[in-house]
């Protein structure tokens, strides 16, 4: 059952990064460095997911 919390929460986390790089890039003058930090975050983020889930099962 924690497993599956700590899942939602990240995914949670996930959520938002994916908001925060849509925002950025709906800018004119995008910062590239910001979303370069967002993606890789994101990127952290799923990886831990499915390492978590690995152990699910």
């Amino acid at each position: 059952m924690a497993l599956e919390a700590r899942i939602r929460e990240l995914g949670s986390r996930h959520q938002a990064l994916e908001a925060q790089i849509q925002d950025e890039m709906s800018r004119p003058a995008a910062d590239d460095i910001r979303l370069r930090e967002l993606k890789r975050q994101k990127l952290k983020l799923k990886e831990e997911m499915e390492a978590l889930r690995g152990q699910m099962h």
